[in-house]
C-alpha cells in the first residue's frame, strides 16, 4: 500500500463510532479495501474540510490496489455528483436515492436499498445515518470503473461533533 492510501484510512476507531454508523457498517460492511461490495466509513472532518475530496478518498481507499491497476482515468470517468440535499430540507435519504434522475446511478439504487441482506433494517440504518437532523451536508455520487462495475458513494456531514460518514456501493 503506498502512502496516498494509508493517508486516506479511516481516522475513527471501533470504540469511538456512534450508534447510527455501527448500525450503518452492521448493514453495509466495516471499513474495506475490497473493491467490491460496500462499506462505511466515518471520520471527524471539520466544518471548513471539503466533503467532496473526502469522498473521493474513500473511493480511492475502497478501491485499493484496484484503483491503481485500472487507472485513474477509468475510475474518474463514472465519478460525478448526482445528487445534493438543499441546505435546511429535512433528508429523506431512502427516498432521495430513489429519486436520483442520472440513469447510471439510478441503476445501482435497487442494489443499495433492495438487494442487500435484510433490506428493511439497511434501510432503517441508512435513515438513521443520514435522515438525522445534525446533517448539515449530505452528497451522492456516481462510481465505477467505467466498465462493468458501478455504484453509487453517499456523504454526509454533521456539524455535532464534526464527523462525516460515507457509504460505498460499488458492484458489477
Amino acid at each position: 500500500m503506498d502512502n496516498r492510501m494509508k493517508a486516506s484510512q479511516p481516522a475513527a476507531v471501533a470504540g469511538s463510532k456512534p450508534a447510527y454508523v455501527t448500525t450503518l457498517e452492521a448493514a453495509y460492511g466495516a471499513p474495506s479495501q475490497a473493491g467490491f461490495g460496500s462499506a462505511v466509513f466515518y471520520e471527524p472532518i471539520a466544518a471548513n474540510d471539503d466533503l467532496a475530496q473526502a469522498a473521493l478518498a474513500k473511493y480511492k481507499y475502497f478501491t485499493g490496489e484496484l484503483w491503481e491497476r485500472r487507472g485513474e482515468d477509468a475510475w474518474m470517468g463514472p465519478w460525478k455528483e448526482v445528487y445534493t440535499c438543499a441546505t435546511g430540507a429535512k433528508p429523506d435519504s431512502v427516498s432521495e436515492l430513489r429519486g436520483i434522475n442520472d440513469p447510471n446511478a439510478a441503476l445501482s439504487t435497487p442494489m443499495t436499498l433492495d438487494a442487500v441482506d435484510n433490506a428493511e433494517a439497511a434501510r432503517s440504518a441508512l435513515s438513521a445515518a443520514f435522515d438525522d437532523p445534525a446533517l448539515t451536508e449530505l452528497r451522492v455520487y456516481n462510481l465505477g470503473d467505467g466498465g462493468a462495475m458501478s455504484g453509487l458513494l453517499v456523504a454526509g456531514r454533521r456539524s455535532e461533533p464534526g464527523d462525516a460518514v460515507f457509504l460505498v456501493f460499488l458492484y458489477d
